[in-house]
């Protein structure tokens, strides 16, 4: 017996009407961490992983569309949720994704010593900043977006 899909509790745009102020600070913080000179393809890479991590339909389904307009290879979409097995990933992109990692579970495990040495040696102490705050704020979309079940859009 398959179960039922879930149907949004509170559906995006009426999220949107209802916490406009939650909305433009989440947004003002992304355009902070874009104005931040960070490759946009490499945050959609990371926003992908902590989504396919949060198991966000909606966050994946979004930025997988953002990172195709922006000509991702599709290697690097298609592998992503086993990017440690594979070499398609520069050093800079695998830095970027074991910091993504390791802040999104951080209820499980600290963040290492290990892994902010390799993130500090592919990104400047701004570029960590902002790296970071993008991190933070694709976990805060993941939970508005998960817990009240949006509409994956299409693609």
């Amino acid at each position: 017996m398959n179960a039922p899909e879930p149907s949004p509790r509170i559906d995006r745009a009426a999220f949107d009407e209802i916490a406009p102020a939650a909305v433009a600070a989440l947004r003002a913080l992304g355009k902070a961490v874009d104005d931040s000179g960070l490759e946009k393809p490499l945050t959609e890479l990371i926003k992908v992983r902590a989504s396919q991590i949060n198991g966000c339909a909606f966050c994946i389904q979004y930025h997988l569309n953002m990172a195709r307009k922006l000509a991702v290879e599709a290697p690097k979409l298609d592998l992503l949720a086993a990017w440690r097995e594979v070499g398609v990933y520069t050093a800079r992109e695998r830095a970027a994704l074991a910091w993504t990692e390791a802040l999104t579970r951080m209820d499980r495990h600290s963040v290492s010593d290990a892994t902010y040495a390799q993130v500090q040696a592919q990104f400047t102490r701004s570029e960590i900043a902002f790296l970071t705050a993008s991190v933070g704020a694709i976990n805060a979309w993941n939970r508005i977006a998960g817990a009240l079940h949006f509409e994956p859009p299409v693609a």
